[in-house]
């Protein structure tokens, strides 16, 4: 192993950063890397922050154009009266009126309307029942653990009035871990970064000079001009339930550094206990981490710097880093991060194309807790060929398998 990083002190700061909540995760948007972490595998209740699934399939569905901004949609019995209990977050609909997708996805996306909701999982998939599959199939393509899903909004299957999806509990509730939580967050903004657009509005009213005008707050009271603002913060999905308690997903940007942070249960003042133990995970990313290159592109390992190559010109071939490795590490334990080569194979067969995959970089910690990366491994660590492996002619091949035979002989 090669420590590439300048000297310093290892730090002696706790991370133990005294949150009141059930669980809680914080992560460097762009790399990945899991800077803090409470109870982070157990499954609780993600109530509306369950929501950003429901907007990520429909994103891919406008990207993919099965579903356009201005489709309208005819509203359905169930929607209807949902959109009436106005106990729950909603915007009314009328029973025989149309609305926009675009419409319904910025009162889901601003004002956490659940009935807006349920509208876009029938537009998409016929049923809140079936839009339960492409819930179920999303989550397992970006690699979440833990989740079960029930409904495409969040809410206690108790509060649709017995007309929850099919095959579900009628007292059941959305549930994962906030590492899971994370990850659908940190994949959300790397495939659909054009969230942010909707997710940092504050306020906005919705049919805008019609009859049915509703002026909606967003639920995020971190925005700019709102009561617990935050700088940098523009998005991204609140929660709150009896069963899953106050929950937050927050990203903000400072300087180029972008975060995210999940709050599980917090306790404290209604709706403002989860935006304090945001602020305390942000200030504490945002205060005590910053971005380091690890590795630079084309970096050879003194003890490897070449893999051996069957039936080539040459013996061996040169290998080096791909990319660079940056990432966030705390300031005071910079020098602590070492890169370790792990090759996937011990030779290469000729030919093999300048660039060839033959291992990658595994990122150590020489000592305290590390909580790795929220995809399992750092981005960018592939180990190639820097030069092209070029397979020795056949008059040369031939002159070498009858040295080798008689070689055997003797």
């Amino acid at each position: 192993m090669v420590s590439l990083l300048p000297g310093g002190n290892t730090a002696s700061a706790t991370d133990n950063l005294g949150l009141n909540v059930k669980g809680a995760i914080l992560i460097d948007a762009d790399s990945g890397k899991i800077l803090y972490e409470k109870n982070a595998n157990e499954a609780l209740g993600i109530a509306s922050m369950s929501k950003m699934l429901t907007e990520y399939i429909l994103l891919d569905a406008i990207n993919d154009g099965k579903v356009k901004w201005d489709q309208k949609y005819k509203v359905s019995d169930y929607a209807y009266k949902i959109s009436q209990d106005r106990a729950l977050s909603n915007v009314p609909l009328r029973a025989d009126g149309e609305y926009t997708i675009k419409e319904l996805y910025e009162a889901m996306a601003i004002y956490s309307a659940n009935a807006a909701t349920i509208a876009i999982a029938e537009t998409i998939a016929g049923s809140e029942t079936e839009f339960l599959t492409l819930m179920n199939k999303k989550a397992k393509e970006i690699g979440l653990k833990g989740y079960h899903f029930v409904n495409a909004t969040g809410l206690n299957n108790a509060q649709l009035q017995g007309m929850q999806p099919k095959g579900t509990s009628a007292s059941d509730e959305n549930k994962m871990p906030a590492k899971s939580v994370a990850r659908l967050a940190y994949h959300l903004l790397k495939d659909h970064p054009e969230v942010l657009k909707t997710s940092s509005i504050p306020r906005k009213t919705f049919r805008e000079g019609t009859d049915d005008a509703i002026k909606m707050d967003n639920w995020n009271f971190m925005l700019p001009g709102l009561v617990s603002e935050y700088e940098g913060v523009d998005g991204l999905k609140t929660g709150t339930t009896d069963y899953a308690g106050q929950c937050f997903t927050g990203t903000a940007k400072r300087n180029g550094t972008r975060l995210i942070a999940v709050v599980m249960h917090a306790e404290g003042a209604a709706h403002i206990a989860r935006f304090k133990a945001a602020r305390q995970l942000f200030d504490y990313g945002f205060g005590q981490f910053t971005t380091e290159e690890i590795v630079p592109a084309g970096y050879t390992f003194k003890k490897q710097r070449s893999i051996a190559v069957k039936n080539g010109k040459e013996k061996n071939v040169k290998i080096a880093t791909k990319d660079s490795i940056s990432m966030m590490v705390k300031t005071s334990e910079v020098d602590d991060y070492q890169a370790k080569l792990v090759l996937d194979k011990e030779s290469l067969n000729a030919p093999a194309k300048k660039g060839t995959v033959v291992g990658h970089v595994q990122i150590d910690k020489k000592s305290g807790k590390d909580y790795g990366f929220i995809d399992g491994s750092v981005s960018g660590a592939d180990v190639v060929t820097a030069v092209t492996a070029e397979k020795v002619g056949w008059f040369s091949l031939t002159l070498k398998k009858i040295g080798a035979f008689f070689s055997g002989l003797f």
